[in-house]
Order: structure tokens, then sequence, then C-alpha cells
């Protein structure tokens, strides 16, 4: 690979864990919920569980997909095949302007992904995984059963072909989205007016947690992962000017049996909606 996609990477890492642990510290200091207050052996048991799944789902990603990834998109790439080469060659559309569209096109498949894990019966069993953490935090961004991550990792394969995506383009967007994503899974204090302004661009807390919600309604909204557009298209964007009264998880799944490591992997062979 290039140097300055090695940079990417490790700039990958980095931010993860910058924004891991930013986001841990103003949870501390200003939690939006309380469930953890004064219960640090609870917190770092729920954060261990969470992180166990996210670093299992990291060594497939990193051990396998990185390398198709790589591989589809120099092909892609070398053969100028995929919309944003077809326009960039037959319309000279700038660089910039080829990766603003990659992230565009990417963030608009995963809204699409994220929704058909909602409405595809096969895929919300893994999803579950998700949304059964009744105590939302920053490490609930990392807690996706593997066979989740696996499907998303192989229908990005042709994608990145279709699209016709330089890999460093998708890093870059994988560093974006993710530091979204910790960000609008956290368990912080912000206030209404400032989360209103920033869900005019990107997903935020008060946004993320009526997906979150047991009630079903609230539950199959607010798909979007980075920008929150996609909703508004969709109109499946939906607000709770109460967030405080949000019930968080799935019920029926609050037990130990669904929040251990081990009963986190095998949700998908459990019955339930």
């Amino acid at each position: 690979m290039p140097p300055f996609v090695d940079i990417l990477q490790d700039a990958q890492l980095i931010t993860l864990i910058a924004v891991l642990v930013v986001m841990a510290a103003w949870e501390s200091l200003s939690p939006f919920f309380s469930y953890f207050r004064g219960d640090v052996r609870s917190r770092g048991k729920h954060a261990f569980r969470n992180l166990v799944v996210g670093a299992t789902n990291a060594l497939l990603v990193t051990g396998i997909f990185v390398a198709l990834w790589f591989s589809v998109a120099h092909w892609a790439e070398a053969q100028r095949f995929g919309l944003l080469h077809w326009l960039q060659d037959a319309a000279g559309l700038p660089l910039w302007a080829h990766a603003l569209g990659a992230i565009l096109l990417l963030d608009a498949w995963t809204y699409a992904w994220h929704r058909m894990n909602h409405e595809i019966p096969f895929f919300w069993r893994f999803h579950r995984v998700h949304h059964s953490d009744n105590k939302m935090d920053v490490t609930t961004a990392s807690r996706f059963h593997l066979g989740e991550i696996l499907f998303s990792s192989l229908l990005r394969l042709p994608l990145i072909a279709l699209f016709g995506v330089y890999f460093w383009e998708l890093v870059l967007y994988e560093i974006l989205m993710f530091a979204v994503v910790q960000f609008h899974h956290a368990n912080i204090g912000l206030s209404e007016k400032v989360d209103r302004k920033l869900r005019l661009i990107i997903v935020t807390p008060n946004m993320h947690r009526v997906h979150h919600s047991r009630w079903q309604p609230e539950t199959d909204s607010n798909y979007s992962s980075l920008f929150s557009v996609w909703d508004r298209l969709a109109k499946t964007f939906r607000i709770n000017e109460k967030p405080e009264t949000i019930e968080l998880g799935l019920d029926d799944m609050d037990d130990d049996e669904h929040q251990s490591v081990k009963g986190m992997f095998k949700t998908p062979l459990n019955d339930g909606r």
C-alpha cells in the first residue's frame, strides 16, 4: 500500500482510541442517563463486554477484509471502472469532488444497509446484538455481532468497484463515520440547542437515542450513521422531545444470557423480533 494510506490507517486507530477516551471522560463528567453513576464496576464490566466484541470484529476486518477492499479498489482504479472513475475521466471530476462523492455514496449505502438490518428478519437476528444494550454508551458503538460485520464487509466489495472508490477514500470515510458513531452513542449530556444545530448535518446523541428506544416505531427510524440527511430524504427521521424518557434496549433481552459476550454471540440463534 502507498505510504500515505498507512498514515491514514494509523490515523484511523488513533482517532478511534482518542474519541473513545474523550467520550468516556465526558460520560463520567456529564452523563445523560445515570445508570452507571457511582458504580464503576458495572460500567467497567459493560465496557469490557462491548469492547471484546468490537475487538473480535476488528480482527476479522483487519485479518481478511482490508486486503480484499484494497485489492478491489486497486483493480477499479487500474481499470478505471466505477461511477466516480468514469466521471473523473469523462467530465474531469476534480479529486476533492471524487472524495466527497465517495464519502456520500458510502454513507448512503451505510444508511441502506442499516435499514435492511431492521427490515429483513434474517439480518435483524444479528443486528439485535447492537440494540439489546440497555445501557448505551460510547462502547456500544463497537457492539455488533460478528455475522453482521461479515455480511457488511462482503457486500462492500462490489460497491467499492461500482462506486469507483479509491482505497484511501474508504479509510477516510471510516475515520469520519466511526468518530461520529462513537459520538452519537455516547451517554453524554449535550444541550438540546447544540444537539438540534448539529443534527442538521450529522447524527447526534438525541437523534440516535430515539433509534435505540425499545418502542418499535422509534427503533425503526433514524438509520443514518454519519450525515443525517438520509433520514430526512427517506422520511425516516424522528425526534423525541423528551429524550430522557426513552427506554433503551429490547424487550426480553435485559438478562445476562443476552448481555454476556457468549450471549451476544448466541443471540442470532434465539427467536424473537
